[in-house]
């Protein structure tokens, strides 16, 4: 359930696009954006940071695209929140006592220090090289298909990263917990 509310702007924004074009699907995804952020708020009293920053980037990204009749704003969205995260990831491998994936995964599974290091690193580039495929994108094809991309794409990309990742993980887990 999680997983689709953190995507509920992004299909809402596809959505609009296929029917509207993408000035209203920038409209839609900001609206969408500003209720998710606001309902979570309500709810618990506590908004993820990356839900902030999206909300400020497609604010400010959007309300460019809106303002200027430009798509390149929305479009470099994607690029910026990636690069951001890759540099936040890379950055806490040296700030801080542990990485983010460390502290996003720690209660689920146990890795000695150096696999946490590695797998840190490994996201960061991963979002690195995620904002200049879309930056490829972008200059190499239409918008229709820019969207595809950043919903299909994207998402399919990150879907093999994750299972790359569970097969690397798998030589560190106890044998008990690799048989069940």
């Amino acid at each position: 359930m999680k997983l689709l509310f953190d995507f509920f702007p992004i299909i809402l924004f596809f959505g609009a696009f296929k029917l509207y074009g993408i000035y209203m699907a920038t409209a839609v995804a900001i609206g969408a954006t500003i209720l998710q952020v606001t309902f979570t708020w309500i709810r618990y009293r506590k908004v993820e940071m990356m839900h902030w920053i999206t909300l400020i980037l497609i604010v400010v990204m959007g309300g460019l695209t809106l303002y200027l009749q430009d798509e390149q704003f929305i479009k470099l969205k994607p690029s910026i929140i990636n690069w951001l995260f890759g540099i936040a990831f890379l950055g806490s491998q040296f700030w801080g006592k542990r990485p983010f994936v460390e502290r996003m995964m720690a209660s689920n599974i146990e890795l000695p220090q150096p696999v946490w290091k590695r797998l840190n690193l490994a996201w960061s580039f991963y979002f690195i090289v995620l904002g200049f495929v879309n930056l490829y994108v972008i200059n190499n094809f239409d918008t229709d298909t820019w969207v595809n991309f950043k919903l299909f794409g994207m998402l399919g990309l990150t879907f093999i990263f994750i299972i790359i990742q569970a097969l690397y993980l798998s030589k560190y887990m106890p044998k008990d917990e690799k048989e069940s």
